[in-house]
Order: C-alpha cells, then sequence, then structure tokens
C-alpha cells in the first residue's frame, strides 16, 4: 500500500470494517474473504465487474443480508446480521440503484421522513431537511413533488435523504449510473465534501471510473467475489490484474 493510503488509515479512529466476510447461495461463492475497512474522512471505492458481488458485499454490510461467515464492525461494534433497521439506527445509511423515493411527497418531505425516522421532532427534521437541500443547491426544489423530477435530479435527492439520517457512514450504489458527464460533474463535487462537511466516511460503488478515480482516495477491487487489489486511484489504473479484470484495455482505460 502506498503512503498516501497509509496516511488515509492512520488518521481515523472510528471506521467501518469487515472481516474476511463471504456469502454463498447453495454452495456458490458470491463473497468469499472480503475484508475492507474505510474512515470517516475518506471516500472509498469499491469496484469489480458486473456480477462481482458488489451489491452483495453492500446488503450484507448493511443488514439486507446474512453472510455465511466473516464479521461487520461498525465504529468497533460487531453488528454482523442485524437488521437494516437496528444497522441504521447505530449510523450507517445507503442509496440503492433504484431510487426509491415516496414519488407522492415533495422532495423535502421525503428528507424529513429519513429524519423523522432517526428519531428527530418534524421542526428539527424539516431544519436538517432543507440545510442538506441548501448544501446540494437544491432549495429551489424542495416543494416539488418527487415524481416530477428528472432521472438525474431523483439520484441527488437519495442521497440528501441518506444524509438526513445523520450517518456515520454513508453507502452509495451507483449513485452515476444514467447520469450526463454535466450531472456527473456535479455528483463528483457533492461526494468528495461529503466527509469534511457531514464527518460522514462514504463508501462508493460505481461502474463510471471517472467518477471513481475522481472522488476516491482508496478502491478496493474485486472479481468473482473476491479481493483483486487496493491501493490509489494511480496505483489502481496502473495494476495488470486490474486492466484484465476490469479497466479492460489501455486504450479503454484511457478513456476512463
Amino acid at each position: 500500500m502506498s503512503e498516501a493510503a497509509q496516511t488515509a488509515v492512520k488518521d481515523d479512529t472510528e471506521r467501518l470494517e469487515t472481516n474476511a466476510v463471504s456469502v454463498h447461495f447453495e454452495g456458490l461463492a458470491a463473497l468469499e474473504d472480503l475484508s475492507l475497512s474505510l474512515g470517516k474522512n475518506e471516500v472509498f471505492g469499491l469496484i469489480g465487474p458486473n456480477g462481482s458481488g458488489k451489491t452483495t458485499f453492500v446488503n450484507v454490510v448493511t443488514g439486507f443480508q446474512k453472510p455465511t461467515r466473516g464479521t461487520v464492525l461498525l465504529g468497533g461494534l460487531d453488528v454482523t446480521g442485524w437488521s437494516a433497521h437496528r444497522i441504521g439506527r447505530r449510523g450507517l445509511a445507503r442509496t440503492f440503484q433504484a431510487v426509491r423515493l415516496f414519488r407522492e411527497l415533495t422532495v423535502i418531505e421525503n428528507l424529513e421522513i429519513a429524519a423523522v425516522g432517526m428519531g428527530l421532532g418534524r421542526r428539527q427534521a424539516e431544519k436538517r431537511a432543507f440545510e442538506i437541500l441548501a448544501w446540494m443547491a437544491f432549495a429551489h426544489k424542495a416543494y416539488d413533488q418527487a415524481d416530477t423530477l428528472p432521472y438525474g435530479e431523483e439520484r441527488r435527492v437519495g442521497i440528501g435523504r441518506a444524509l438526513a439520517t445523520a450517518p456515520r457512514f454513508v453507502l452509495l450504489d451507483e449513485p452515476a449510473a444514467g447520469l450526463t458527464d454535466a450531472e456527473c460533474d456535479e455528483l463528483m463535487q457533492l461526494i468528495s465534501r461529503i466527509p469534511k462537511d457531514f464527518g460522514c466516511g462514504v463508501l462508493l460503488i460505481e461502474h463510471n471510473m471517472r467518477v471513481i478515480m475522481g472522488v476516491c482516495q482508496r478502491i478496493h477491487v474485486i472479481e468473482s467475489g473476491k479481493t483483486i487489489t487496493e491501493g490509489t486511484p494511480d496505483e489502481i489504473q496502473s495494476n495488470p490484474e486490474v486492466i484484465r479484470a476490469y479497466l479492460g484495455t489501455k486504450s479503454e482505460k484511457r478513456r476512463a
């Protein structure tokens, strides 16, 4: 691991960690001994080909899937096998590939519901929701009904809703999917600011390599449920195994 990656690890005392997490379905391994660790001051990337186990991993960490073996630690507390609701109450939030907004409600109501679910009163929840929308430069859309939003804006609201729970860590599952280049640029700016502005570590699962390489301090690469390598963006882009498994040819790597 490079000096930059080692520094990212040493700077944190509170971490989200998995130790040798494995998931088997009828004898087939979706994940095999996957271990990683991220802190509250970093954006940490998880990449791999389709079917490599990324979403299964997120489901394990957030309580939607029980591992066959291994442990999940949140701030040193073993939360392995806890329900998604219980893990969420301990400060772990996520977004989904399908945004799942309450489409009949307004934008701000979508954020308020998330905050109320974490124990805030209505007035406090409204205040938090407004603050997050202002941070996202999205306050002008506060009273728009969710089902009127274009796709890229729906994804932004999904991130805001996760942040409304005041998480210690947030897991973003392919937030750039379907976005234009301009929308990806805005997304990168938002994600890169989350650790500093919210004191919240980010685990980013994404296929868009420009986004991954542009915002992550460290990147973990998996294939067929197993770790290939972990390192800085420069290390990942020059790793022959990563190029073979995921980034493709050198010309494709340059475009990414």
